[in-house]
């Protein structure tokens, strides 16, 4: 059984989940102020039940790294993801604040909370930079499974997708218009600095972020020594069974410096198309837990919550 959670939502702003006293979760809605930074929801700070913050938000080297959001970097064109664009191996970044696009809080379909569970369905718009509305996404996330004894809290994540254009939307990454080993897109987290140079593990006995990035394996996990605290931190990225027959076929996007980062990237080494009306579907299982996890307790601990 799980341990008891505490919700508050203040409308039309953020929603925060607490556990014995530590504020877990702060999902923001309310759009930042800067268009450049790509506006749209996001979860930070993300919390162990220790307290520890395993989120960094507007990094002074990518202003638009934000928690844990949902990303699109190359959509047909514009660009989700936030900052400069990569415009192919000739010009690489540059800063072309129209391809910019933001997503849209439009509202909840849901909003349930129990003793132990927080679950919202959630939806958006996504605007290209001049305000044209290419997709509508319906998004259910869920905090639960808070074990107090396992020292750890599940965040799930899920994203439908329907695309609202005449014509079919492509989605791609940096490594699609000719840049190596930069896959980014899809859901995103961003480490705060004490993950730099952390300990990567993934599903199928891989480690570290050369063996990592582009691969695919079912989980991945990120853990580091905290500055400041005698503790350490582990976040499980994993996905579920069904992502294995979504639209297009996923792989790992990891950093372990100097920005410690991971996507579930849904297109790292080639473009996919969503037609007219058409949508598409991922579902995702953050694993927020104190101490540094080996990849025997991490699968010991997916196994032991149910999809």
């Amino acid at each position: 059984m799980s341990d008891p959670i505490t919700v508050t939502h203040v409308h039309g702003d953020r929603i925060r989940v607490t556990s014995g006293g530590t504020e877990l979760l702060t999902y923001v809605y309310r759009p930042d102020p800067d268009p450049y930074e790509s506006r749209k929801p996001y979860a930070h700070p993300l919390r162990t039940l220790a307290g520890q913050v395993v989120t960094g938000y507007r990094p002074n080297d990518h202003r638009w790294h934000k928690g844990l959001q949902m990303t699109a970097s190359h959509l047909s064109g514009q660009n989700f993801w936030g900052g400069n664009s990569y415009l192919g191996p000739d010009q690489g970044y540059q800063r072309v604040p129209e391809r910019v696009g933001s997503m849209r809080h439009d509202g909840f379909e849901a909003f349930d909370v129990t003793a132990d569970r927080l679950s919202f369905t959630e939806r958006l718009s996504w605007l290209s930079h001049p305000g044209e509305r290419w997709c509508d996404e319906r998004r259910e996330i869920t905090a639960h499974s808070v074990d107090a004894a396992a020292g750890a809290w599940a965040l799930d994540w899920s994203i439908h997708l329907t695309n609202v254009r005449a014509e079919p939307l492509r989605f791609g990454s940096p490594t699609t218009a000719g840049r190596e080993l930069a896959g980014y897109t899809g859901l995103h987290w961003r480490g705060p600095r004490d993950f730099n140079e952390g300990t990567v593990l993934a599903g199928g006995g891989l480690t570290g972020e050369a063996d990592t990035m582009g691969h695919q394996a079912p989980w991945l996990s990120f853990s580091t020594l905290h500055d400041e605290v005698d503790a350490s931190s582990t976040l499980v990225f994993a996905h579920a069974p069904e992502n294995a027959d979504a639209i297009h076929e996923s792989h790992w996007f990891v950093r372990e410096q100097p920005t410690p980062t991971v996507a579930f990237s849904w297109a790292f080494h080639n473009e996919f198309e969503l037609p007219p009306g058409e949508s598409f579907a991922y579902r995702y299982r953050v694993i927020i837990a104190d101490g540094a996890w080996d990849a025997e307790r991490t699968e010991r601990h997916l196994k032991g919550i149910p999809w």
